[in-house]
């Protein structure tokens, strides 16, 4: 049972999901019946991104509110820093119960970040091991040994890894829910549920394949461009993962995108499961539903594929938001990113009286956007990309429709999303763009020292490879999560209530009070109970 007078908070989200599938963002082939209710009953964000567009780095500065050349979590391996606050450290000092379940991708020893329960262990490696190298310019370098290989094996399967994962995630979600329903703990809750659905490989189950039409798959908008032809951050990344290994023929193309498209289905589909459980234990009228994801999907657009890029298929994401007081059926245009839900959750926990910021944040609140009210909102957005695929630290800046992207290495990127939403035309160096150029560089140097930021990552990158090569010689202990279990505080134990009947009995919900007997025929035991027995 939990205090009623603050709303719960319920995150639910995918990995790599591009909003530019999803029907409320205007796709209708793909069919998401949960996603589409909840944007029916709340506000779907139209122009919300990430501001990384890769896994650790887009979920630590999505946690803390910061850019993520601002906390130190460069690329994949970035290790993210115990002492830096996250959105779980200021909704627990707010006295929320705060949990965890599934994907997040911490690097380093620290595996909670504030969440007071993690209830499944992580799916990625927590160590240095995935380390960007922008010393060894010889050759395209990827520590994680992505390549094109999930796109000529894409098809379906009975099982894999990742259903594994999702399915555990799911059900210890599902269980923590209705844990929390019917123990003595009054806070509201933070849940946080993970999954690793719809990210490459493209696998998935007859279930869900066969709600699509396989001759009716749509193919990219933008075609393929050979290699040779792309901007020089897409010729390099293409490189880096290998894009010349493998030929990709148009059914490859689209038996990948199927299984996409399956895929967040059944991402959609474990969605629905905890929309459920909300419903059966009563607590959906009071708990805001925040759909999101770390990052997009290149998904074959310009012959490329997964993240790592600037395009709007890789950094556009879902967000969308319902629960009490938020706005019915609303589309919200502004240009949002994930940096603002920390600033967000801290004003819904309190109804805009939330703790006082300890770091300067670069999210700011969409408290205000949810009830319909976008005034004073600026239209801009920081993204920026520090890993492997780039030599020099990319720095986005969206402005009203414009994209500028800059980086030393290469040469920069313009476009008008508006006008050009396929990101074909690129208006850099253009007399007719030249003010709207120099104005938007003069901005990306006003908000990145790029000069120190490429010396303090390059320094990082150095420190961490040599700490991962030296960590494995001898014997490796890795710093993943173990979620914890006591058996012995499960279930029924002699230790803590030997009578079977009333400890099943509290956990029954609804709980049913204890019926005395007319003829008692045993006094009342006298085993002093666990401080914990009731949690099971």
């Amino acid at each position: 049972m939990t205090d009623s007078t603050r709303p719960n908070i319920l995150v639910i989200q995918a990995d790599q999901l591009t909003a530019k599938v999803l029907p409320m963002y205007g796709q209708s082939q793909v069919l998401t019946p949960n996603l589409s209710r909840l944007a029916d009953q709340g506000v779907t964000f139209v122009n919300a991104y990430c501001n990384n567009p890769v896994c650790a780095p887009s979920r630590a500065s999505m946690l803390t509110g910061r850019m993520s050349s601002a906390i130190g979590a460069y690329d994949n391996a970035g290790e993210f820093s115990s002492s830096t606050p996250t959105i779980a450290h200021y909704l627990r000092r707010q006295g929320y119960r705060t949990c965890l379940s599934g994907k997040m991708h911490f690097i380093g020893a620290d595996q909670l970040h504030g969440f007071e329960e993690r209830v499944t262990t992580d799916i990625y490696p927590s160590d240095f091991g995935w380390t960007a190298d922008w010393t060894k310019t010889d050759e395209p370098y990827s520590p994680s040994r992505m390549s094109l290989r999930s796109i000529v094996e894409a098809g379906l399967c009975e099982r894999n890894l990742q259903i594994d994962y999702d399915e555990d995630v799911a059900y210890h979600a599902e269980q923590w829910l209705f844990d929390q329903a019917r123990d003595a703990d009054q806070r509201p809750f933070l849940l946080w549920a993970s999954f690793t659905h719809p990210h490459n490989p493209f696998i998935t189950t007859p279930e869900f394949w066969q709600l699509y039409d396989h001759a009716k798959i749509d193919l990219p908008r933008v075609p393929f461009m050979p290699i040779a032809q792309r901007d020089p951050w897409s010729r390099r990344y293409a490189h880096t993962i290998r894009a010349d290994e493998h030929d990709i023929s148009e059914e490859n193309i689209r038996t990948a995108r199927h299984a996409y498209y399956a895929m967040t289905s059944y991402f959609d589909s474990l969605v629905g499961r905890l929309l459920g459980v909300l419903d059966r234990i009563g607590a959906t009228q009071r708990t805001h539903v925040v759909i999101i994801a770390d990052h997009g999907e290149m998904l074959g657009e310009r012959g490329s594929w997964f993240k790592f890029q600037p395009f709007e298929w890789s950094v556009r994401v879902p967000m969308i938001v319902s629960g009490p007081g938020v706005k019915r059926g609303h589309r919200e245009e502004k240009a949002v990113s994930l940096l603002d839900l920390l600033p967000t959750f801290n004003d819904l926990a309190t109804d805009g009286k939330g703790v006082p910021a300890i770091d300067p944040l670069d999210g700011s609140s969409l408290a205000g956007m949810l009830a319909g009210d976008n005034s004073g909102r600026e239209d801009t957005t920081r993204i920026e990309f520090l890993g492997e695929g780039v030599l020099a630290p990319a720095c986005i800046l969206l402005r009203d429709g414009l994209k500028y992207v800059h980086c030393r290495t290469d040469p920069p990127m313009l476009f008008d999303l508006k006008k050009d939403p396929d990101e074909l035309v690129n208006l850099a160096g253009r007399p007719e763009h030249h003010d709207v150029e120099t104005s938007m560089l003069a901005e990306v140097h006003a908000r990145w020292d790029c000069t120190a930021l490429e010396r303090d990552i390059l320094a990082s990158q150095k420190r961490r490879l040599f700490v991962q090569e030296s960590l494995l010689q001898g014997q490796w202990a890795g710093w993943d999560h173990q979620p914890a279990k006591d058996a012995t505080r499960q279930y029924v134990r002699g230790a803590v209530d030997p009578n079977t009947t009333a400890t099943k009995a509290k956990r029954r919900y609804p709980f049913v009070p204890a019926v005395a007997p007319h003829h008692p025929r045993h006094p009342a035991p006298s085993v002093q109970l666990a401080p914990d027995a009731e949690k099971g």
